[in-house]
């Protein structure tokens, strides 16, 4: 979408939200249609989960819960509440919790969760593995429906084409991140800003690599601090399944926050997913649960000075570790 339409949010949202709405219609008034044609292009295709009809009936679940969602967001702003966190929070964990039950019902993705009290008491900085287009939304069931935290989010600035997370995400506190701009001194800025009046209750959230992790991103992402910074490279040349971590946006985090914990997670079974290929392939064979596991590091032992890069590439390559011994494990339990 052109970036003149994403800033101007009265321009984007009447494009976003008729199309989603749009979107909804069409899929259930031709389900009698598509539905047949997917599962015989399944069947020839000899996938008989027959993930192209189950991935299309998660579209149909979707954009109907995207249309809930902002109906729900106009019925607020119509009542007055546009300023009500609480029941925008309520909206989200309302949001989260039935996406995740779609993806369950229909693409037979499960959850399992290790260590999330972690989480508890806030404020907390959270840093989170990204490596596919979920996963997002686990960090976010996570932390509203089971830990029933309040996240702050950092998410990238094409996220707003999402309605719900558009209109409900400018409603409470979170930030989008343009990736593009000229001086990352703002945008660093205002990172900080988002989380220096947490309380108890908040979870301040940002995923360091800035991107869906994959082996070409990996070798590419390697190659480049090899050329800027050596004794980096050589840190990080352990990784095989996390992107080396961008530290400026975390640091401005743990700075904005200097008395949070902070909490790294990590999680399996999204490996593949960051394409639409990559999913099809995936749910055209029985899938492990997705297990979320989290670890609590006090504020005392984070460092708030120029070594925090180097801290975060520790607790980065250790994360990495984690998560190949969790794969083997997975592995060899086949």
């Amino acid at each position: 979408m052109a970036v003149s339409v994403l800033t101007h949010p009265v321009q984007r949202r009447s494009l976003t939200v008729s199309a989603i709405v749009g979107v909804a219609v069409t899929l259930t008034i031709t389900a009698p249609l598509w539905l047949p044609v997917a599962l015989v292009i399944d069947g020839v295709r000899l996938r008989f989960r027959f993930p192209l009809a189950r991935l299309l009936a998660f579209a149909v679940c979707w954009s109907w819960l995207e249309t809930a969602g902002v109906t729900a967001a106009f019925g607020l702003w119509l009542t007055g509440r546009r300023r009500d966190t609480r029941l925008h929070y309520a909206l989200q964990r309302w949001w989260a919790e039935h996406l995740l039950a779609s993806l369950r019902r229909t693409c037979g993705i499960t959850l399992e969760t290790q260590n999330v009290e972690a989480l508890i008491p806030g404020p907390v900085v959270l840093l989170v593995r990204h490596a596919s287009l979920a996963d997002s939304l686990v960090s976010a069931h996570v932390v509203v429906n089971i830990a029933g935290m309040q996240p702050r989010f950092v998410l990238k600035r094409e996220l707003l084409v999402d309605p719900c997370l558009d209109i409900v995400g400018a409603r409470v506190p979170n930030y989008f991140l343009d990736r593009g701009a000229n001086d990352s001194a703002p945008e660093l800025a205002a990172i900080g800003a988002l989380v220096r009046d947490m309380g108890p209750l908040d979870v301040g959230i940002i995923f360091p690599e800035g991107t869906r992790a994959n082996p070409r991103k990996r070798s590419s992402a390697l190659e480049r601090i090899a050329e800027r910074d050596p004794g980096r490279a050589e840190r990080l040349r352990e990784l095989r399944h996390l992107l080396p971590p961008r530290p400026s946006g975390a640091q401005a985090m743990v700075a904005g926050a200097p008395t949070a914990d902070v909490v790294l997670a990590w999680h399996v079974g999204f490996e593949g997913l960051d394409t639409f290929a990559g999913i099809l392939g995936a749910l055209g064979r029985r899938l492990e649960p997705i297990r979320f596991v989290a670890r609590r590091v006090p504020a005392s032992e984070v460092p708030h000075d120029h070594t925090f890069a180097e801290w975060l590439d520790r607790q980065w390559v250790q994360m990495d570790a984690e998560v190949d011994m969790a794969l083997a494990t997975r592995h060899e339990g086949k």
